[in-house]
């Protein structure tokens, strides 16, 4: 039970990485708050479900409060929701761009402008940010996308300095996940598959409980000495 009387919140949680996530942390003893615009694909009696649009400021204040008005705190955040509206930087628009940019990277801050001070003043806290192999490799098609991955890992250096500076132990860290088997990559033709797999030292690709135990270790006491990093958990990807 390695996260013992913990609160954690979840963003993106409805499914794949983030409801594995918001999953494991359950079972490992956290009261666990998953946030999400969809309802939940799972049932878990020490998860609950709260509707959540990162990008909306004044819903993440509401969301914070209401969160601390049953809970009392927050210890770990995870912001993982996030979207990609893919194109050709010629060709995209400002609607894919801006939508993008507004929950993937302002959706982050929306949140975390309120829980990391929280943090601060309950004596500690662990903060990890969904990052991707796209936001340190780039990838053709993904400018919007790249770049929030990109934006992400600046942030979470960032918020490691500021939430630290006053000897308090908030720790910020990121993970960028590689070719991951989600729902949505179950939508990939198997040839492409293939070939993501060759691209790994591992030869194959990650599983989602494998992004899962990586926040799990962040998130719990057994990563006391690690903050401002950025973890690739990608099987070695050589792009």
């Amino acid at each position: 039970m390695r996260l013992n009387e913990k609160v954690a919140v979840v963003t993106g949680a409805a499914k794949g990485l983030g409801g594995e996530m918001a999953q494991l942390f359950a079972a490992n003893g956290a009261k666990v708050v998953a946030a999400d615009m969809m309802p939940l694909t799972y049932e878990n009696p020490n998860v609950e479900y709260m509707q959540l649009n990162v990008a909306d400021s004044e819903q993440c204040k509401v969301f914070f409060d209401a969160v601390i008005a049953k809970y009392g705190k927050i210890d770990i955040l995870v912001n993982n929701a996030g979207i990609t509206r893919d194109a050709m930087t010629r060709k995209m628009t400002d609607d894919q761009w801006n939508a993008v940019i507004s929950v993937n990277l302002t959706g982050i801050f929306n949140l975390t402008r309120y829980i990391g001070p929280q943090m601060e003043e309950i004596g500690g806290g662990s903060i990890i940010n969904i990052s991707s192999v796209v936001g340190v490799f780039g990838n053709i098609g993904q400018a919007n996308y790249s770049a929030t991955k990109a934006g992400v890992i600046g942030l979470t250096k960032t918020w490691a300095k500021e939430f630290a500076r006053k000897g308090v132990p908030v720790r910020v860290n990121a993970i960028a996940p590689g070719y991951i088997m989600t729902d949505m990559m179950k939508t990939v033709p198997q040839d492409l598959l293939d070939k993501f797999a060759k691209q790994t030292m591992l030869g194959r690709l990650g599983q989602p409980e494998e992004i899962a135990k990586a926040a799990l270790f962040l998130a719990s006491d057994d990563a006391s000495y690690v903050t401002g990093q950025c973890i690739s958990v990608n099987g070695g990807m050589r792009l």
